[in-house]
């Protein structure tokens, strides 16, 4: 009996050990986890040269901040991080193209796209700029194929600089990614919904969005037989396609985001966990993440040129194994679970990239942990100079767009006395905003052109920084270039006839709430109106009054043509059937940042493009003539005024 007892307990020992061996060996030889790279940016806009000085917070001295940005930089970003893993990817947020300087704009955008494909994205969101010139030219700079213009392919297409071949433009290599707009005409999405890349085994899906609201910050025509679904539906909607094909991490792109608000509103590594819209309310990128379905591991966002990273100091995302995270992060944006999941953005025009390092768990295939990184792409770092100088090939592309519109962009087109920037006063006026409002009258002023009384242009229009040098030195001798980069969309002007009742209710359409209008949208007005508005007024009863000075801007300084009348007084209008015409551009004129009032207007005559307006008029001012000064009492400057 004790002999057999013996036995039984050697076995049993020998057989714990045994297990405990290979427990051992089991641990020893588990997968370690998947590092994977991401690397992000937004907003390029074209930026092809540097858009000048950015800090790491805006409390840096000016001349402590380092010049930045440059497709050659970027270029040389993008490789040395990817340098540090095989396992990368490079996405965007969307908005690459569109809205671009000239070196871009005037080749439609083939630049760009050429050095993208040079830099290594991978994937894009579209953003609403992407549909600037409609979707039928977006599919072909994703495609290839040179402008076709009045049956004949465009003589500034298809330069071919950094294509295969000269006289060829190969489109996109990367893919750009929408998967919440619709072809109403096949209910398909137009662009893939999502795009996949696959590190040591595992796959990672990135989802492509664009903000929803784009049909109303687009020319409609851009947007025409096109339908734009909710963003975090979408996404929602395609978690269970992706899982069925063994996808658990999941990234979402989209062309959405928010402002940090003080104290950590410079600090581009920082955030304030709730983001906030430009008003002070509640962030667009936030009511998206609010509700995006747990399976959402990391959000990079973009559209608002703001820089944050509400990820820092990210702790696990995921336990190894896919459970919940069991220690909270520092800051982050809750999801529809509750669970904060890392939202990043890297400003705009190149000036930052986004540096991700992520784990996968290769069992599980989950996403164990996410740290991102804004970094400066900064010109001044020697080791990205070495990288630049052994490699050129962006450098000499851009170089070669360069030489070509040098001698557009350095035409020198007028002068001015002093900064016109495109920053809004309490009331909502800006200077740049006053200079292009005259120039768009003066364009349709003359009865065969439409015999435009009043002009309005959209704020949002008026493009960062408005005529402006970064010297401060005046009187400045603007150029082409200049001009353009104020002015970069290519819209036409439209003049139409409206009732003082529909000017007035155009005014009231200005401010949020009334006649659906979704934000204050304060329009640049031309010389000869003047109005006040009440801010503590309610919606739809907000102008107080109202008064149009005929004006002759065909010449410089203008002139009064006739008596003062009055539009509206107290909020009431006088003379309700008295039509009047007015010039917008084609953006505004089909209901464009929600000015639904233009769609009733009459008699509409076309007209020229918004630059070829703006240079036009800049050419009374250019020397030996006396510079632009808006100082001038016969500029009839303020034209709006804020009362209480």
């Amino acid at each position: 009996m004790k002999t057999s007892l013996s036995a039984f307990g050697r076995t049993l020992l020998a057989a714990t050990l045994a297990a405990g061996f290979a427990m051992a060996a089991s641990a020893q030889t588990a997968p370690a986890p998947i590092d994977v790279k991401i690397i992000g940016f937004n907003d390029f806009h074209g930026n092809l040269q540097s858009p000048g000085t950015f800090g790491q917070n805006t409390i840096v001295p000016a001349a402590q901040r380092h010049a930045v940005g440059g497709a050659e930089y970027i270029a040389a970003y993008v490789a040395q991080l990817k340098a540090q893993n095989p396992n990368n990817a490079v996405v965007g947020g969307g908005d690459f193209i569109g809205a671009s300087p000239l070196i871009s704009a005037l080749f439609f955008d083939e630049p760009s796209v050429e050095v993208l494909n040079h830099v290594g994205v991978d994937f894009s969101s579209v953003g609403n700029h992407e549909f600037d010139k409609g979707s039928a030219e977006l599919k072909r700079l994703q495609n290839g194929g040179c402008k076709i213009t009045s049956g004949q392919p465009d003589p500034n297409s298809c330069k071919g600089l950094g294509s295969a071949l000269p006289g060829t433009f190969d489109g996109a290599r990367f893919k750009w990614l929408s998967a919440n707009v619709i072809e109403n005409a096949t209910g398909r999405t137009l662009l893939p919904p999502y795009g996949i890349k696959a590190f040591n085994g595992v796959k990672v899906a990135f989802i492509g969005m664009t903000l929803k609201g784009t049909p109303g910050i687009v020319t409609p025509t851009g947007v025409a037989g096109l339908t734009f679904r909710d963003e975090a539906d979408t996404v929602n909607a395609l978690v269970p396609r992706l899982r069925a094909q063994g996808i658990e991490a999941i990234v979402v792109l989209v062309h959405q985001g928010g402002f940090q608000t003080s104290p950590n509103v410079g600090d581009i590594n920082g955030c304030d966990g709730n983001l906030k819209n430009a008003d002070g309310s509640k962030s667009d990128i936030e009511n998206i993440v609010n509700r995006l379905d747990n399976a959402v591991d990391l959000v990079i966002s973009a559209h608002t040129h703001a820089a944050y990273n509400c990820s820092a100091n990210t702790v696990d995302v995921k336990n190894v194994g896919g459970s919940a995270q069991s220690t909270p992060r520092p800051t982050g944006l809750a999801n529809k679970a509750g669970r904060l999941i890392p939202v990043t953005s890297a400003s705009a025009f190149g000036r930052i990239v986004t540096d991700i390092d992520l784990q996968l768990d290769p069992k599980t295939h989950d996403v164990i942990s996410v740290k991102p990184t804004n970094r400066l792409v900064d010109r001044t770092d020697p080791a990205i100079n070495a990288a630049i100088t052994a490699d050129p090939t962006v450098r000499n592309i851009v170089g070669g767009y360069n030489a070509l519109v040098s001698p557009l962009a350095n035409a020198v087109v007028a002068t001015i006395a002093g900064p016109l920037p495109n920053s809004a006063n309490g009331a909502g006026e800006m200077p740049a905003g006053d200079l292009i409002a005259d120039a768009q009258l003066a364009a349709t002023q003359p009865a065969s052109l439409g015999g435009a009384q009043i002009a309005f242009m959209n704020a949002g229009g008026v493009r960062n920084p408005g005529f402006v040098t970064a010297t401060n030195t005046y009187p400045y001798a603007l150029t082409y270039g200049d001009a353009f980069t104020v002015q970069p969309f290519g819209n036409s002007l439209v003049t139409l006839t409206v009732t003082a009742t529909q000017l007035k209710n155009l005014l009231e359409e200005q401010f949020s709430g009334c006649l659906g209008q979704t934000a204050n949208r304060v329009m640049q007005t031309s010389n000869g109106l003047k109005y006040s508005w009440s801010a503590s007024a309610p919606a739809c009863s907000k102008i107080v009054d109202a008064t149009f000075t005929p004006t002759d801007v065909t010449v410089a300084p203008p002139v009064a043509t006739g008596p003062t009348e009055v539009i509206v007084s107290g909020g009431v209008v006088q003379n309700p059937g008295k039509t009047y015409r007015i010039t917008v551009n084609n953006f505004m004129a089909t209901g464009g940042d929600g000015f639904g009032v233009l769609l009733g207007g009459s008699n509409l005559q076309g007209g020229a493009q918004d630059i070829d307006a703006l240079v036009a008029y800049l050419a009374s001012f250019k020397s030996p003539k006396p510079a632009y000064d808006p100082s001038l009492p016969a500029m009839g400057i303020p034209r709006v005024t804020l009362l209480p």
